[in-house]
């Protein structure tokens, strides 16, 4: 009985989210819940900007004296790559949906979905991995201020999985993105951190042999001016953090105000205020970010940043202990791990978004995967496990947070790109391939040099997909139908059928010719198979398939006349689905159920299945008798499905 309530509570929802986590437009603008694009920065910016806590530490591990220019490496690619790129994003995608939803629609069929698929596992790779790499930080912020350090020492594993176990049992609560916390969050991390920051930097311009330290260093690890930049070219990729923030603030664009005079097919105000979003803060992130980097790489010894060093992972942490004392940098610990927490519950909003967006309409998930809470601790167990795997190691988890979040931003550079060339500005296309080739270079460079992110989100790509087929199989008998709209002709034939006393008795045919031979040739098949007598009442039934790869669809139905045959011509995305959701329609409209004659598959069973999961053909009938079987459980109420042959 304990089992079944906590399975009813897991499966029930008192706000459904059928398209994800972040309220849809239609919520939104109910609830007159838009914020200015100011404060929705915040929101997306718990995620951007709460890498500061650990970037300039990874930064200096990875490039050692050069980090300060690997870094102005990626500022500058944030600013005229990254930035440029999902201000078209968000002209395109203004309603929520992100840059998938680009390639989605550039794409079809099958080729459209599996690539989607593909990418959800290098998505589902940079938000497990923002979630756990954060709450690894958060921990090391705890285990490292003075405080706490001998009460939580060795226990880095632990505290981190109790900082995620929090993180899902919030969302299985039902959290709620709270912009006002998010805010508070912000202004007061991004405020400590120039404090810090600023103090640094006098430090560094009152003493001249900070830099001249500095300088010397760079001239014994590399003697010309090309080697920096070469190697400043080599690194970037590996700092590559926290750029999801990006794909964040497109996703939550309806939450952004816009103007009066926005519409639903041109929001044009929203458009403008998200552009002012990503702008502002790319431009916070990159001085904070180049500041924060230079000021560790001058003030903090090389080795505090290895494994074990008071720097390792909390570089601006460690100078705000020892520049402020305990007490700021206790202040600035718990400002820290506040904005941690939050990014992680960013990531896990982002995750309980975009695949219930994509799965549940593919048919590639099961229809809990609509609701937060199982969702939730599908998650929460993912990142535990990521979490054990990499001991909870900041460093360790880098590459595979950089594959991640590059993968996607690649996708949608490669969107926009293949968007600008199909409507013919050639200028910006070229531009945008460029920037695709950059976003290729860098994610080729840190697969290269950090292949266990690629392996990672192989892992997720093979779940997804192995979960993906096994939920369309199973689900493929549902009804998956979502209206059933007949036009006036076909209308006309229905109403002189159904005045008629008899049952209404469908021939399902497969199109030919379709000439008055083929349809005398079957209806004299049919005939004798089914021993039908002269003066029955049959009309032919046909459908044809659109997109076999789509799940749930509109079926639209019309009618024409061949000799003295009346044909009912459907469209759907699969044949045996849309013959029985047209069924049940017309069996609504009439007095007694309909009954569809059908001949039997000369093709083998497995050549069958794969041409309806694939195709959505193969062995009708049986298919349209289960679909129907389990769309209407009362038999006496359901449409009579007929085999001769």
């Amino acid at each position: 009985m304990a089992a079944s309530r906590l399975g009813q509570w897991l499966l029930t929802s008192d706000e459904p989210e059928p398209e994800g986590f972040y309220e849809s437009e239609s919520d939104v603008s109910a609830n007159h819940q838009t914020q200015p694009w100011w404060r929705v920065m915040c929101l997306t910016g718990v995620d951007y900007f709460s890498t500061l806590g650990y970037q300039p530490a990874i930064a200096a591990l990875a490039a050692g004296a050069i980090a300060p220019f690997a870094t102005l490496v990626l500022v500058l690619i944030t600013l005229f790559a990254a930035l440029p790129m999902y201000r078209r994003v968000a002209e395109e995608s203004p309603h929520g949906d992100g840059s998938l939803s680009m390639l989605e629609r550039l794409l079809s069929y099958w080729s459209s979905k599996l690539l989607v698929l593909a990418l959800l596992g290098f998505v589902a790779t940079g938000f497990v991995i923002t979630m756990t790499l954060s709450a690894a930080d958060a921990a090391a912020h705890m285990l490292e201020n003075p405080f706490l350090h001998d009460a939580l020492s060795g226990k880095q594993v632990v505290v981190t999985l109790l900082l995620l176990a929090l993180l899902g049992g919030v969302f299985l609560k039902g959290f709620k993105e709270a912009i006002g916390i998010a805010v508070v969050l912000v202004v007061v991390f991004i405020g400590l951190s120039a404090v810090v920051t600023v103090e640094g930097l006098v430090e560094a311009l009152t003493h001249p042999e900070v830099f001249s330290n500095w300088t010397d260093a760079i001239s014994a690890e590399h003697a010309i001016p090309l080697g920096v930049i070469g190697a400043a070219l080599i690194v970037f990729p590996a700092l590559a953090l926290g750029l999801s923030g990006f794909e964040t603030g497109v996703v939550v664009m309806p939450l952004v105000k816009g103007d009066p005079s926005d519409t639903q097919e041109a929001p044009l105000g929203r458009i403008r205020n998200a552009k002012k979003l990503l702008t502002s803060a790319a431009l916070i992130m990159s001085v904070m970010l180049l500041s924060s980097t230079l000021v560790t790489t001058l003030l903090i010894p090389g080795e505090q940043f290895e494994e074990g060093g008071e720097a390792n992972g909390r570089a601006l942490a460690y100078l705000a202990h020892e520049r402020f004392g305990d007490a700021f940098g206790t202040a600035y610990d718990i400002a820290t791990i506040g904005i941690l927490w939050f990014a992680g519950a960013s990531a896990m909003a982002g995750l309980l978004n975009i695949v219930p967006r994509y799965l549940p309409r593919y048919g590639m998930a099961p229809d809990w995967a609509r609701l937060t809470r199982p969702l939730t601790l599908v998650f929460t167990v993912i990142a535990a496990v990521v979490t054990l795997l990499f001991s909870a190691d900041v460093n360790a988890q880098a590459g595979a947070y950089a594959t991640g979040v590059l993968a996607l931003m690649t996708s949608a550079a490669v969107a926009v790109t293949l968007t600008e060339w199909r409507r013919g500005r050639r200028s910006r296309g070229l531009f945008f391939g460029v920037v695709s080739a950059i976003f290729v270079y860098t994610i080729s460079v840190t697969i290269i040099e950090r292949p266990e992110g690629l392996l990672i989100a192989l892992i997720f790509v093979v779940m997804i997909l192995v979960v993906s087929v096994y939920s369309r199989i199973m689900r493929s008998t549902e009804l998956r139908v979502n209206r059933v709209d007949i036009d006036q002709g076909a209308q006309k034939v229905l109403d002189i059928s159904i005045a008629d006393p008899r049952p209404i008795r469908f021939i399902a045919n497969k199109l030919q010719a379709g000439d008055s031979d083929e349809y005398d040739e079957k209806m004299a098949e049919v005939q004798l198979d089914n021993h039908l007598g002269d003066h029955e009442d049959r009309i032919f039934l046909e459908v044809e398939v659109t997109d076999a790869s789509e799940f749930e669809t509109l079926v639209e139905v019309t009618s024409v006349q061949v000799g003295k045959h009346r044909i009912l011509r459907a469209t759907g995305s699969s044949v045996p689905n849309a013959i029985a959701a047209f069924l049940l329609h017309v069996r609504d409209l009439d007095d007694q159920v309909p009954h569809v004659y059908f001949e039997w598959s000369e093709r083998a069973p497995a050549d069958n299945a794969l041409r309806f999961w694939l195709a959505g053909e193969g062995d009708i009938p049986p298919l349209t008798h289960e679909i129907l079987r389990k769309a209407e459980p009362e038999e006496q109420r359901r449409p009579q499905v007929h085999v001769g042959g």
